[in-house]
């Protein structure tokens, strides 16, 4: 059930009200598929009570998407059906969020935004409600079917600047089996030129940023809608010495530079460590502070049913990094040491590693704990 297939298939594509789904949308309706668009709401600025330090009118960016999604569809000539997933993106990915930061750990929402609820609970919905044959996203990713193992495999996008199958590395063979990623053999500026070509009124609409389907705001403002601010001192790991105050550790990460007021110094500082319990954050200027070789990883998801006890392979520990050189070695299902060939800057407590040999994405696992040289 995939992109090489010929038949005509029942497509539900994930309309953003962006350029890349709108193009993923018109890609399959020119191929021949029933494509119908289905919009994922998934905040309420006002349910979720996010009042604080916010204009209420501009709290709410995905009503103007939901707009655009509707006049695009309106000129692909396909339907766009609204759904509401609030309560689901609050369970399973907002609550994760908060209570990572609650851990003193820096989580990626998006990551498991895409697990549990654009190839869970809305897959759910198109392929059992609607009776879609499988489900589109406009991701920069894409699928093969491995006629050797019999499995589906995740790889990379074509569009190296734009490679999304970081965020995707959670998703399991079922998932994968029911998705198409119609633009993943395609570059950011070929979708901008088919959409001109096309005349759609989101051709030049600039990419979205922020956290998944809550957008760009103010992130400290934001965060203290449910994390309230708790001013600190900010101490220098390598002298001990009390050289500044923060907001509030909850809204700092490892390696930061910018926003931790200070100034003065000759040197420029980055945060190196937090303590949560006493309200402590710990920065330096020095970089063998954040430098580690071994990293404990849980909540592992390898995409192939097929897991070997050891691996020699890459990994990316945050988003755009370059590969790095590990070896994974499994203690179980669910946890692994990773051992890089050279140290590594700010592997980061709640990030997602992800695993890969050549374009093939393997997995990925949550980072436990760092294991510093």
């Amino acid at each position: 059930m995939h992109n090489k297939d010929n038949k005509k298939q029942r497509i539900v594509v994930g309309i953003s009200g962006g350029v890349d789904s709108a193009v993923s949308a018109h890609i399959l309706k020119k191929q021949g598929h029933e494509v119908i668009g289905l919009f994922m709401r998934n905040w309420d600025s006002l349910l979720n009570n996010e009042l604080n330090n916010e204009n209420l009118a501009n709290i709410c960016p995905q009503e103007q998407d939901y707009l655009d999604a509707k006049k695009v569809c309106q000129e692909l000539g396909i339907e766009l059906i609204r759904k509401d997933f609030v309560k689901e993106y609050w369970d399973y990915v907002f609550s994760y969020f908060l209570d990572e930061f609650k851990a003193n750990r820096t989580p990626n929402p998006d990551i498991f935004c895409n697990k549990y609820i654009k190839f869970s609970a809305f897959a759910d919905y198109a392929l059992n409600e609607l009776k879609a044959d499988a489900i589109a996203m406009g991701h920069y990713a894409q699928i093969n079917f491995n006629q050797t193992t019999k499995e589906y495999q995740l790889l990379k996008g074509i569009d190296v600047n734009k490679d999304q199958s970081y965020f995707l590395s959670q998703l399991t063979q079922e998932q994968l089996k029911k998705t198409i990623f119609p633009i993943g053999n395609l570059t950011k500026p070929e979708v901008r030129k088919i959409a001109k070509a096309l005349n759609l009124s989101v051709a030049n609409k600039k990419d979205s940023t922020g956290i998944c389907f809550i957008g760009e705001r103010n992130f400290k403002n934001f965060l203290d809608n449910y994390l309230p601010a708790k001013p600190g001192k900010t101490v220098d790991i390598a002298t001990n010495q009390v050289i500044g105050s923060h907001d509030g550790v909850y809204y700092y990460t490892l390696g930061q530079r910018k926003g931790l007021n200070l100034s003065g110094f000759k040197k420029s500082y980055f945060v190196v460590d937090k303590d949560a319990q006493n309200n402590i954050l710990y920065v330096a200027n020095e970089n063998d502070w954040l430098m580690a070789d071994n990293c404990l990883i849980n909540n592992i998801n390898w995409i192939s049913n097929n897991k070997p006890k050891t691996i020699n392979c890459f990994a990316k520990f945050r988003y755009r990094q370059n590969d790095i050189p590990v070896t994974i070695n499994f203690i179980n299902d669910t946890e692994a040491i990773v051992q890089s060939d050279e140290a590594v800057r700010a592997i980061t407590p709640g990030q997602i590693a992800a695993f890969y040999l050549n374009d093939v994405c393997l997995g990925s696992g949550i980072v436990n704990t760092i294991i510093k040289k």
